[in-house]
């Protein structure tokens, strides 16, 4: 236990689309983490501030009591919003600790089990487009594994047009560059379930790396009757859960083979204990980190203590950082003072030993940063009914 207390906390909105968390504490200790839930900013930005009024003057180290009283603390639970909030402070923490002992995260999840961290990149925005170009870009920066969305708007029921569409731009890219690349497919919570069984029937010729989010949230246990036990593609899902007893559904239905826990959902003990309870299933972990650089080092330090992390997402070049629907661009190195910690090499990053979560936030560049606003896509379909997102 420290003598040390929780001062002040504070969130911070910066270009593109980010929301840092930071914590500062008697001692003058300062820590940062990083939320999300970018189109719901003002709800995140609240939750920050509702829950620093619960936790102010405890004790900084005790960072397990303090990740039960906020997400046990109030009577109403399982908002993305306040978990996320709770999420960014709880990094803050772990960092503050880190550099309060010398020592990285990972060395208090029991220690590095790697020497460095795989990475993939994403393709194609929102509605996939230049798939191929954007491909090779990647290639051309060291990375072997892409990600991109399957789809745009996509009906309950739909025309086979729609899914050449789909056929048609992962078979693209295999023409364009063979197996040099693994291909992950995005099917975001989009797909509805008789066009699930249609799109994984006709990709399970490419070989895919896997297809994620193929139901959205709420539908876990709708899986075992769509996914077939002779398919060949690995399903990923889980970026939109916040807890271990969400995920054991996942596990006990038997059909993931690769949870992606968000870090700025879960937090970081939360994600390591995900992972370890994936490893009793003999379950994969790719960490969601579409997000900014503290979302990306917190997570990376999990990863770097955990064995069945296969791969982590980050976000440099996304169609996100720049500019993309009227956004501010920006990317995650304009906030921290050395890059070189998130500074992909051969499509990996190497282990990183700096205390805490191993970067120094640019507090200047974050406190000059731009505002932005990130509203719903609204999408529809040819009928004006709402389309997922």
């Amino acid at each position: 236990m420290s003598q040390d207390k929780i001062a002040s906390i504070t969130c911070h909105p910066v270009a593109p689309r980010w929301l840092f968390v930071r914590v500062a504490t008697a001692q003058g200790l300062v820590g940062w983490g990083e939320a999300i839930v970018p189109k719901r900013a003002h709800a995140v930005a609240g939750a920050v501030t509702d829950l620093a009024r619960n936790i102010a003057g405890a004790d900084p180290d005790r960072i397990e009591d303090i990740a039960l009283r906020m997400g046990h603390g109030g009577f109403f639970r399982g908002s993305s919003a306040v978990a996320s909030a709770a999420a960014g402070i709880e990094h803050a923490l772990w960092d503050i600790k880190g550099h309060r002992y010398g020592l990285p995260v990972h060395d208090f999840l029991g220690g590095a089990v790697r020497d460095r961290t795989r990475l993939y990149a994403w393709i194609g925005g929102d509605r996939p487009r230049e798939v191929v170009e954007h491909t090779r870009r990647r290639l051309r920066q060291g990375f072997s594994m892409v990600k991109m969305n399957a789809t745009e708007e996509l009906d309950y029921i739909d025309t086979r047009e729609r899914v050449t569409q789909v056929v048609a731009r992962v078979g693209s890219i295999r023409d364009a560059v063979g197996d040099g690349v693994e291909i992950a497919l995005d099917f975001h919570g989009r797909v509805h379930r008789a066009m699930v069984k249609v799109l994984i029937r006709e990709l399970e010729p490419f070989h895919l790396a896997w297809i994620e989010e193929p139901l959205g949230p709420g539908f876990e246990s709708e899986m075992p009757h769509l996914i077939s036990p002779d398919c060949s593609i690995p399903i990923a899902t889980g970026e939109r859960l916040i807890h271990r007893t969400q995920f054991r559904e996942l596990f006990r239905h038997g059909v993931v083979d690769i949870v992606q826990p968000d870090v700025s959902l879960t937090g970081i003990f939360e994600l390591a204990k995900i992972a370890h309870m994936a490893e009793a299933y003999d379950v994969a972990v790719a960490p969601h980190c579409p997000n900014g650089p503290i979302s990306l080092a917190a997570s990376l330090q999990v990863g770097f203590a955990t064995a069945n992390v296969v791969v982590q997402e980050q976000s440099v070049g996304l169609h996100y950082n720049q500019g993309y629907g009227g956004l501010p661009a920006a990317e995650m190195f304009d906030y921290v003072r050395d890059p070189a910690p998130l500074t992909p090499t051969d499509g990996h990053i190497a282990l990183n030993s700096g205390p805490g979560l191993g970067i120094e936030v640019d507090e200047a560049a974050v406190r000059a940063s731009q505002q932005w606003e990130l509203r719903d896509a609204d999408w529809r379909q040819s009928d004006g009914r709402i389309a997922e997102w």
